[in-house]
């Protein structure tokens, strides 16, 4: 049996993914510090399902399904020793790392999460790397990226996955440098950046020690449950609808549920890519049971299914629930429109089935949305983490007595 140890495993992706592999015969071991549970109590929110303790998930997992799940709490980023000890008792076969603060809202909040994304992110990625190398393990590590490091300035190439083939002609105009390089990053938060700065620890130790890894390029997550997190209500998944942690389609569809406008930020040429959390899951076990050479080449995988602009998203959601649509002004510094391209071409190769947004499962996240609409905390939906002092939040005002929405800058005929 294969022993897994999944790194922040009590989270959004990490959960489920969890579930999916300990369900496939994987002899999971679960290592999280709890920190995203601690931020929606600094925050003063919380997921829209409610989630119960990581005890009482575990337990429902054995009763449910006759197979264990062991849990250690144990924050990677600041204790070094507990790693080790971890790393040191499991030998694990491969590592599949979630443990990184996610939210690029979240990032920019303030100097506070500035320097806790940094800190955390970073240093957590290079303790895991370190010790490994260390104690002369050789586990798989999978990695959870984002398609975010790349930015979404729009330059009209199609994003590979990873690397960018060069050649260049050498001062004696005879010798031709051909070679490929990192595909340039051009991160748009600064958890963008530190997902940026992972990809070179990776390159450095695959590169200096042989570690066998693989970066996963991940589009914007949707949806909420997986055929695991529904086999039981206290095995429920994570919904997140706030404005720093709520993906936009959640987000979308959580303010239709509350019959508040969906909020747009700028012209909604933002094109995104999107992929299903029930694709996500499907992706890592992929990516395990297709481990790079130990060559010294990092394996990089761009994990999506589809792109959207979001005013399209907008459209569709407003289309399904009946919902307004509002123009607000964009928190974020960005290009206002722009095109995305990115191949996914070996998960397809892999037999992924990509689930789209035109298959239904869309109404099962507008239901859960509905379900549990008296748990949300209106006052945090929208997004008020802003880049520079030059944006503005992106918020909607309402006129008193009056059915309709007051926009803060656009109309619908912005769009």
């Amino acid at each position: 049996m294969t022993k897994l140890l999944i790194l922040g495993g009590d989270g959004f992706c990490g959960w489920p993914t969890s579930l999916y592999l300990s369900a496939r015969g994987f002899d999971v071991v679960i290592a999280d510090n709890l920190s995203r549970r601690r931020i929606d109590k600094d925050m003063d929110t919380d997921s829209l399902t409610p989630i119960t303790t990581p005890d009482e998930r575990l337990s429902a997992w054995q009763e449910v399904t006759g197979k264990t799940i062991e849990f250690v709490q144990l924050d990677i980023a600041r204790d070094v020793e507990g790693l080790q000890d971890v790393l040191s008792a499991h030998r694990p076969d491969a590592i599949v790392h979630f443990a990184e603060q996610r939210a690029a809202p979240y990032s920019m909040r303030g100097l506070a999460e500035k320097l806790y994304t940094v800190d955390n992110n970073i240093s957590g990625t290079h303790n895991l790397l370190a010790l490994v190398a260390e104690l002369g393990l050789n586990p798989h590590i999978v990695h959870l990226g984002t398609m975010g490091v790349y930015g979404y300035d729009g330059d009209g190439l199609e994003i590979p996955e990873g690397y960018l083939n060069v050649k260049v002609e050498a001062p004696d105009r005879e010798t031709l440098i051909d070679r490929d390089i990192l595909y340039p990053t051009n991160p748009g938060s600064v958890y963008h950046m530190t997902k940026s700065m992972d990809q070179l620890l990776f390159q450095f130790y695959a590169k200096n020690n042989g570690l066998r890894i693989t970066d996963l390029h991940q589009g914007i997550v949707w949806g909420t449950q997986t055929d695991e997190t529904r086999l039981d209500e206290r095995l429920i998944n994570r919904f997140d609808y706030d404005g720093d942690y709520g993906t936009v389609l959640n987000r979308f569809l959580m303010q239709a549920a509350l019959g508040h406008p969906l909020t747009v930020h700028g012209t909604g040429g933002q094109t995104r890519a999107f992929i299903h959390i029930q694709d996500t899951v499907r992706c890592i076990a992929m990516a395990l049971e297709n481990p790079p050479l130990p060559d010294g080449k990092v394996q990089i995988l761009n994990q999506m299914t589809e792109t959207h602009r979001v005013r399209d998203l907008a459209k569709l959601v407003a289309r399904v629930t009946n919902a307004e649509l509002a123009y607000v002004d964009n928190p974020r510094k960005e290009a206002a429109e722009n095109d995305l391209k990115v191949s996914n071409k070996t998960f397809l190769d892999l037999g992924l089935n990509p689930t789209t947004l035109e298959q239904g499962l869309l109404n099962e996240t507008v239901e859960i949305a509905k379900t549990f609409s008296n748990r949300a905390r209106t006052e945090t939906i929208a997004s008020k983490s802003v880049w520079t002092d030059e944006q503005k939040p992106g918020v909607v005002l309402k006129r008193d007595g009056q059915k309709r929405f007051k926009l803060r800058s656009r109309s619908d005929k912005a769009a």
